[in-house]
């Protein structure tokens, strides 16, 4: 725990901008994106905007007529202790490690051709029993495409990572150490402030030495996501040729169809979503869905500027075994800290209710509290991690009351390219987690250092 402290600090003084840079409080940049390629620096074009500020000149390097490129990076340092990890379950429960990354990218204008690249270099240290591929992948290129803009119609074709709404199927695992991209097309086409992506992709999967990373040679998605004001909706398709449901192996082929409706009115903000799915998984049919909820208001007239928000989950389950049909919800490629920092369980076959008060004290620091809730959706099915891994079977327990998590954060925006973070989160294990095995109370410390531009 100690060597991790002192390398997130190292870390975060080596990459500390000069106090003069942290002086102009006057300069605002466009709000950084996890995917970075959707950020625009464009208006950097004029040369006093470009001046305002030590990064001007590296977001935005004229290269002639109509030419022009962004560059960036982010540097992070993440270390998580555990003390029971999976209420003591895991081979190694008691766990503490260091993630180290760096994301650098360019991205090159030419006219209305671009061309985006963004290498990776992610790293772990003391994993237990062993590093796996959400930890490290060493050096290989997380992203690299090619895009012609037509206009109304902007056309992407190679590796890229996606983020679609509120990333409940289809998000970038930002918040692990190696991100999640895919490989294939995508086409965009704007009118007005609406979007409509069509997509046919493969997820990348990392591999343990640098350069092998590579397209999944089973799994494959495809569809078309609409985003129009305060409404998304979309259908997504999936196959897997290695699908794994209980004890059988085999071909899943899963549509999802969804609404999403979110917006701001005042003080309130929402945000809904419901998502049907349906298909066959040898000789069984697939009926799954979810629906999630989430209603806030923020008291801007207090102190701190609290924000008070509800979210509300239900997620599908099997209902029981053998009957040709499977009710497990499948969220496909999901963000990777779900419900929060700490996430041992995942979107499926689950009921959560998560109240959460977050504000502003002021000097860039913001913070949160809040309380996860957890039962099971089906007695006859067990719980499942985030990539949808059975990891607590039904056996015979009826009980439903997963458990209680309580999760407290606090941020500093040091400057307007260096953030340290901190979490403390606690799992106390339900009747269901008590009846299936270890259930001892699973406490996670999380602490983060995030360098970007």
């Amino acid at each position: 725990m100690l060597k991790s402290l002192v390398v997130a600090g190292l870390l975060a003084g080596a990459v500390a901008v000069p106090a003069s840079a942290q002086q102009r409080e006057a300069w605002q940049a466009p709000t950084l994106s996890i995917t970075r390629y959707d950020e625009d620096w464009s208006d950097l074009a004029d040369a006093q905007k470009r001046n305002d500020h030590w990064t001007g000149p590296l977001k935005h390097i004229p290269l002639g007529s109509d030419s022009w490129m962004t560059t960036g990076i982010e540097l992070r340092a993440r270390s998580e202790s555990y003390r029971n990890n999976l209420w003591g379950g895991t081979d190694a429960p008691d766990d503490s490690y260091l993630w180290l990354r760096a994301l650098p990218y360019a991205d090159l204008h030419i006219g209305g051709v671009r061309a985006f690249v963004q290498p990776i270099l992610a790293y772990a240290l003391g994993v237990s029993p062993a590093a796996g591929p959400i930890d490290q992948t060493r050096m290989d290129l997380l992203q690299g495409f090619g895009e012609v803009d037509l206009g109304p119609v902007a056309v992407r074709a190679g590796r890229q990572m996606l983020s679609l709404g509120t990333e409940r199927l289809v998000g970038t695992h930002y918040g692990p150490n190696v991100p999640l991209a895919f490989d294939g097309a995508r086409a965009d086409f704007s009118i007005g402030r609406s979007k409509l992506s069509l997509l046919a992709v493969r997820p990348v999967q990392p591999g343990p030495d640098s350069f092998d990373d590579a397209s999944s040679k089973t799994k494959a998605l495809w569809g078309a996501y609409a985003a129009l004001p305060e409404l998304d909706i979309y259908y997504l398709g999936y196959r897997n040729r290695l699908a794994r449901f209980g004890e059988v192996t085999g071909r899943e082929v899963r549509h999802s169809v969804g609404l999403r409706s979110h917006g701001v009115r005042g003080d309130w903000h929402w945000n809904v979503e419901g998502v049907a799915q349906f298909g066959h998984f040898e000789g069984q049919r697939i009926a799954a869905w979810t629906l999630g909820t989430e209603i806030g208001r923020t008291f801007a007239a207090l102190p701190f500027a609290p924000d008070a928000t509800l979210r509300l989950n239900i997620v599908s389950g099997d209902g029981q075994v053998g009957d040709g049909r499977i009710g497990t919800f499948n969220a496909l490629f999901p963000k990777g800290k779900y419900f929060g920092e700490l996430s041992p369980v995942g979107p499926a076959n689950i009921i959560n209710l998560n109240p959460r008060i977050s504000g502003t004290p002021g000097g860039g620091v913001s913070s949160s509290f809040g309380v996860n809730a957890y039962w099971r959706f089906s007695t006859a099915d067990g719980i499942y991690d985030i990539p949808g891994n059975l990891i607590r079977g039904a056996g015979v327990s009826k009980a439903r009351f997963v458990g209680t998590e309580t999760e407290a954060t606090i941020a500093w925006q040091a400057t307007p390219e260096w953030e340290l973070s901190t979490s403390l989160s606690a799992f106390a294990p339900g009747a269901f987690i008590r009846s299936t095995g270890p259930t001892k109370t699973t406490i996670m410390l999380g602490l983060e250092s995030n360098f970007r531009f």
